[in-house]
């Protein structure tokens, strides 16, 4: 469904990533695991083409979509939630939730996938006119994945999903991506917590300064030794 090859992307001089390739098949969940400013939101980033890579190629579902506006990438069913959510908050949740659809391919449905997000997450109906801002962090989470949702996506990026949420939350938003996963989504998750990361992907990358150095079976990596000693403490 998504391939990336040899992937270099820059701040400046600083390079972030360095000959990054992956492949994401359709249905599965991917995780990409590593230490802070290992590159993963770098990475996810330049999916979206929020930062535009110096050499490469990312392709969604065959056709090569590197350095398309990210307004076409989301067009083609790519949607992120993104780190830190960034919801609009002078907005209230119901427009929050209709700026989410306001792309070509998600305007004719808006209302009947607005429906099912609420049926989804009865606590922003409860809220739909309440200021985005308010909202408690959870809530604010489930907004920002909501208004992914509107945009009617066939791949979510999931970026570092759990920061700075309460424990009940974040297994409440776990649930949610392996609840969606289950009904056809197809997901890449970024996560800080590596082990719930890897007992739910089907597969999963290590990126370390830039570069993928192990791959694997989401459960495979969970008991590699490597793995468990420089990010599970094990």
């Amino acid at each position: 469904m998504l391939e990336v090859r040899d992937l270099d992307l820059f701040y400046g001089d600083a390079q972030a990533l360095d000959g990054v390739g992956l492949d994401v098949a359709e249905g599965q969940i991917v995780a990409i695991v590593g230490a802070n400013g290992a590159g993963k939101s770098s990475l996810i980033r330049a999916i979206a083409d929020i930062e535009t890579p110096a050499r490469g190629r990312i392709a969604f579902r065959g056709r090569d979509i590197t350095g398309q506006p990210s307004h076409r990438i989301c067009d083609m069913g790519i949607g992120q939630v993104a780190e830190g959510r960034q919801i609009f908050p002078t907005l209230t949740v119901e427009e929050n939730l209709e700026m989410g659809a306001a792309i070509p391919r998600a305007r004719q449905r808006a209302d009947e996938t607005m429906e099912r997000v609420f049926a989804m997450y009865p606590r922003l109906q409860e809220r739909r006119g309440q200021a985005g801002g308010t909202l408690s962090g959870g809530e604010q989470q489930m907004l920002a994945i909501g208004r992914c949702l509107m945009g009617q996506p066939e791949l979510i990026m999931f970026d570092e999903p759990s920061l700075g949420l309460a424990p009940t939350v974040v297994q409440d938003v776990f649930r949610t991506i392996h609840r969606l996963n289950d009904a056809g989504l197809t997901v890449i998750l970024v996560e800080q917590n590596v082990a719930v990361s890897l007992k739910l992907a089907d597969h999963a990358y290590v990126l370390e300064n830039g570069r993928i150095t192990l791959d694997g079976p989401g459960e495979a990596l969970l008991h590699d030794d490597r793995v468990r000693q420089a990010y599970l403490g094990l």
